[in-house]
């Protein structure tokens, strides 16, 4: 499987490294927390680490650590305005559960 950008997700990242004026991509990755068990992480990422799985999608990289591509393999990264709030979803076919919250969950 992999790990994938919309379009709309990849021309955010892109116009954001673009302001920036470095970088190589996003990072995704997950760390233990909440209620539920896990959170995502995204950053901008100015290089390549050696461990990294690199997945690329609309001229955009995508890297991800070997721990975290187990619970994330197979998810779509989009980014969407929803009223006055905008953001990156998930779209993970691996996540069996959220918390109320919404700030982790379960595979």
């Amino acid at each position: 499987m992999a790990v994938t950008l919309t379009e709309a997700a990849a021309r955010h990242v892109t116009r954001y490294i673009g302001k920036r004026g470095k970088g190589v991509g996003v990072r995704l990755g997950v760390r233990t927390t909440g209620c539920s068990g896990l959170a995502y992480e995204i950053e901008y990422a100015d290089s390549v680490a050696p461990e990294d799985t690199v997945f690329e999608n609309h001229g955009v990289k995508v890297l991800v650590n070997p721990k975290s591509l187990p619970y994330i393999d197979g998810t779509e990264l989009d980014f969407v305005r929803e009223g006055l709030n905008e953001g990156f979803k998930f779209n993970n076919p691996r996540e069996k559960d959220r918390c109320g919250c919404g700030e982790s969950f379960r595979v």
